[in-house]
């Protein structure tokens, strides 16, 4: 009886830390920044184009962040551009696309409409490497490039480089403040390509503190419980204890005194 209790007891108290997680799941809130610049990025030049958004208010830190890009025109292959949150920090988004050490041009593809998201794993850079067909620039959601290089480098070194700086990078820092975005067409002669629009979306939950209270308070709530529960069982064990023990006494064999009477 004892083992089963403990058991029900267990499964109490995991049931109310997932009671817990999924309070702090359904905490987070999406802050979105939309811009339509429809503005021509120039080709061929390193000038490019900067857009800046400003967060203010929000609360938390940072579970995730994406970036909705609808470009026209153009040569994917030739763009480059990142985002930098308030702290400095930067995330590669786009690093001239298909370049390779087979391919020093990238992908010829002439604009997309796309999400990157810090969550996602398929990387934007080698969209194409399943060939024609494997692959659409309408709708769909990647990982950011990620490869903080020079956009410039030799082909082969891109094969080769680190795509830590993606947008995976902003999670658990502050939101509020500056967000810098910047884009740019790195070589001429692939026609003009525009930014149509951009739209920042700013993912935060509470502070780890604050849920951490919130799972500890259910944790006094389980113990205070647990005691009193405990404290109910006890009275159950002395009453069925008092019980058993009067049962006891009143079922002893009496005794025959000489004189025929019986006494306890």
């Amino acid at each position: 009886m004892k083992l089963m209790n403990l058991k029900y007891k267990l499964i109490q108290y995991v049931l109310m830390l997932s009671a817990t997680a999924a309070v702090a799941q359904s905490g987070i809130t999406t802050n979105q920044y939309s811009l339509s610049p429809n503005a021509a990025i120039p080709d061929g030049s390193p000038v490019g184009l900067i857009e800046h958004f400003s967060a203010t208010g929000l609360t938390g830190s940072i579970t995730n962040v994406t970036v909705q890009l609808d470009i026209t025109g153009g040569f994917n292959g030739d763009l480059y551009a990142y985002l930098v949150n308030p702290q400095g920090q930067l995330s590669v988004l786009l690093n001239r696309v298909g370049v390779t050490g087979s391919s020093a041009f990238g992908y010829s593809d002439a604009g997309l409409n796309i999400t990157l998201d810090g969550l996602a794993t398929s990387n934007i850079h080698s969209y194409a490497s399943g060939g024609p067909g494997s692959y659409s620039l309408s709708g769909t959601t990647w990982a950011a490039d990620g490869r903080n290089i020079d956009p410039q480098s030799v082909s082969s070194v891109f094969d080769t480089a680190s795509t830590a700086a993606n947008l995976s990078l902003f999670q658990n820092t502050a939101p509020n403040g500056e967000w810098t975005f910047f884009i740019a067409d790195l070589s001429g002669g692939g026609g003009t390509a525009t930014l149509n629009s951009l739209v920042l979306s700013i993912m935060t939950v509470p502070e780890p503190q604050t849920w951490f209270l919130l799972s500890g308070g259910v944790s006094v709530l389980w113990l205070v419980r647990n005691r009193r529960d405990n404290r109910a069982s006890f009275k159950i064990e002395q009453t069925r204890y008092a019980v058993g023990q009067w049962a006891a006494f009143s079922e002893r064999p009496k005794r025959v005194n000489r004189f025929g009477d019986s006494s306890e």
